[in-house]
């Protein structure tokens, strides 16, 4: 068993190499595509970790450590992995709530957390989250990014931002007159800069030439605006010791729901990477394994003083794009990352946080899945109540309690779906078809009474069953229960079998059970309920269970 659980995690890049000869071609592609990739990474490492409250370094040691690991340990051969915007919102409150030393031991947790669930194949399971949720709370955070980065857009005085969305809206309009105008042109032209590129230029990233361009300009010009060094000082030109936080019970007690929602998010978010990055070069990730990369590389990340990690779809979908031909691309990517940070680092503290907002103002729009919106609102209104709940407790209350109320709705959404659909008919309601077994093809006895389940038999619709008893007028003599089309069967409705056999007994008749599956019928007896059925009527087929009907009340008769 431990020999097929280390099979079932073996990393993408080992599969690879078994079953390749790695070239030193291949090894100048990857190396070009890591190029390329870094580039784009560069200056979104450094936006995203602003955007969270913290230097810009941290998101940069995020994309060196975690890149590293995840593109080495992983499960996908072209996954990139380092800080994404998904994480802004979390990490941002974490930090506020609990220090930067809290965001790490979460973080920490949150690696663990994510190590077990691919010991135990849940990477399998995250894929049953339901699309609304998904898009529910992406479409929020996109939201909270964009309302994160109006001070910067707009070079407002306001030292200290409040966490909730009502409040950050009421200071931006208070503040709004003493916006900056050299801080919202450079802002703009950003945008507009990565919108012109991506149209007419797609293979140069959009955000690196805005970062050069405007920390330029912020040189040759002395602007009054705001950069990366007015607000956090030098960068640092080298990777910081690993090391571990402090830790306690209480510590651990109080950010545990936070690394929860770590884990959860880079689970899905890594997992829907790949599922990209499989649709763009036809191949095939391991989840698993994929999984374990991302505990891991969040464990390494949190040693090394960077944020939460998780696969990125962009850098992803960038690397496909560059040529890559192993997972090999992804740990040149985090090299070359280390070089930029060692040779450039004077260079980007000049970065304007105009400029990088204006960056991340556009991953927000990408973020707002205003596509799946759409098409979410043309679905069942089931899927737009979760939808619009989820999308607006992630704005207004948090992104943790919003999965948790999106994942409870959407299951009581689906399990009124099957209680509707899920029937219980009497013969007499049964239409004609052409099924052989119709009960309208068959000799019923007198005072005997057919019922037939359309559906799982589970807590939703067992009392259903109860009611269809205790709504005859007249006890039959025999009572058969048809359950050819019931695939599953759970407690409430095994319990709702043993209370219908109950009373039927104490009225003086009999149940028989009809089109009895192996599953059903396994529980059945599990349970002992077919001790008190009797065996003799519990059938595999209608006709069965009619002569069996016909013995009963004929002996009925005779008594």
């Amino acid at each position: 068993m431990l020999k097929s659980t280390f099979n079932t995690l073996e990393p993408k890049l080992v599969t690879f190499l078994k079953k390749h000869t790695y070239s030193k071609s291949d090894f100048v592609k990857d190396m070009l595509a890591g190029l390329s990739v870094a580039i784009v990474a560069l200056p979104l490492a450094m936006a995203i970790a602003i955007a969270s409250n913290l230097p810009p370094e941290r998101g940069l040691f995020t994309a060196i450590v975690a890149g590293f690991l995840i593109s080495a340990l992983g499960g996908s051969r072209f996954q990139i992995g380092g800080p994404t915007a998904a994480f802004i919102v979390t990490v941002a409150m974490v930090a506020m709530h609990h220090g930067y030393q809290g965001l790490v031991l979460a973080t920490m947790i949150a690696g663990i957390l994510l190590i077990i669930m691919a010991l135990v194949k849940a990477g399998e399971l995250i894929k049953f989250i339901p699309y609304p949720v998904i898009t529910g709370f992406t479409s929020g955070i996109a939201l909270l990014i964009l309302f994160s980065q109006l001070k910067d857009f707009f070079g407002l005085p306001i030292e200290n931002m409040p966490p909730d969305f009502i409040d950050k809206l009421v200071l931006y309009v208070q503040n709004l007159d003493q916006a900056n105008p050299v801080a919202v042109a450079v802002a703009l032209i950003s945008i507009i800069i990565i919108f012109f590129m991506k149209v007419n230029y797609p293979r140069i990233p959009g955000p690196i030439v805005v970062v050069v361009l405007s920390a330029i300009a912020v040189y040759l010009f002395d602007f009054p605006i705001e950069t990366i060094e007015s607000r956090f000082g030098a960068i640092p030109s080298m990777l910081p010791s690993p090391s571990f936080p402090d830790i306690s019970f209480e510590k651990i007690r109080a950010v545990f729901p936070d690394a929860i929602t770590i884990a959860v998010l880079a689970g899905i978010e890594s997992l829907l990477s790949a599922v990209v990055a499989d649709g763009m070069a036809e191949t095939k990730h391991k989840p698993n394994t994929e999984l374990f990369a991302q505990g891991a590389a969040n464990i390494g990340s949190a040693m090394f003083g960077g944020l939460p990690a998780t696969g990125a779809i962009a850098r992803t979908a960038t690397n496909v794009k560059a040529g890559a031909v192993s997972p090999i691309s992804g740990m040149l990517h985090a090299v070359w990352l280390l070089v930029f940070m060692l040779l450039l680092a004077p260079f980007i503290v000049m970065v304007p946080l105009a400029a990088l907002s204006g960056i991340l103002i556009v991953i927000a729009w990408n973020m707002s899945e205003i596509k799946h919106i759409k098409s979410i609102l043309k679905a069942p209104r089931a899927d737009k109540v979760v939808l619009f709940v989820t999308f607006t407790l992630t704005v207004l209350v948090d992104l943790n309690f919003a999965i948790q109320t999106g994942i409870s709705l959407a299951a009581i959404l689906f399990i009124n779906s099957m209680m509707k659909s899920t029937k219980i008919r009497s013969y007499d309601e049964e239409e004609e078809t052409d099924d052989p077994d119709s009960i309208n093809k068959k000799v019923v006895p007198e005072g005997v009474e057919v019922y037939e389940i359309q559906g799982p038999l589970f807590f939703g619709i067992a009392e259903k069953l109860v009611d269809a008893l205790t709504n005859m007028e007249v006890t039959p003599k025999a009572f058969i229960l048809r359950l050819r089309l019931v695939p599953m069967i759970d407690a409430a409705g095994l319990h709702a079998i043993d209370t219908v056999c109950e009373r039927l007994k104490n009225r003086g008749s009999t149940l028989i059970l009809s089109g009895v599956n192996k599953n059903v019928n396994k529980y059945i007896h599990k349970t002992g309920i077919h001790t008190k059925i009797g065996e003799e009527n519990i059938c595999d087929h209608i006709d069965k269970a009619l002569s069996r009907a016909f013995l009963v009340t004929n002996r009925t008769l005779e008594i």
